[in-house]
């Protein structure tokens, strides 16, 4: 992960805690994917890490399966 020195001490860019409603995000849930304001895309939860900070995702139309990170700056909202 990419860090920047605050004070002689590295911190993280982005905020590693997963969104509230992330905790709720099981596999097989149908969701849509905020990549950028503008640009969603609908896909299934194919897998989550136990702490919640790792989604994948099959996205819809065969565009394959991506891997969201909390970090990333995405949104995963239910569909």
């Amino acid at each position: 992960m990419a860090r920047k020195k605050i004070n002689n001490a590295e911190a993280p860019l982005r905020p590693v805690e997963p969104a509230p409603h992330w905790s709720a995000l099981r596999e097989g849930d149908r969701v849509n994917v905020r990549l950028a304001p503008g640009f969603e895309t609908g896909g299934r939860v194919s897998a989550v890490t136990p702490d919640r900070t790792v989604v994948w995702v099959d996205l819809d139309g065969g565009r394959g399966r991506t891997l969201l990170h909390c970090s990333d700056g995405v949104e995963i909202l239910p569909a």
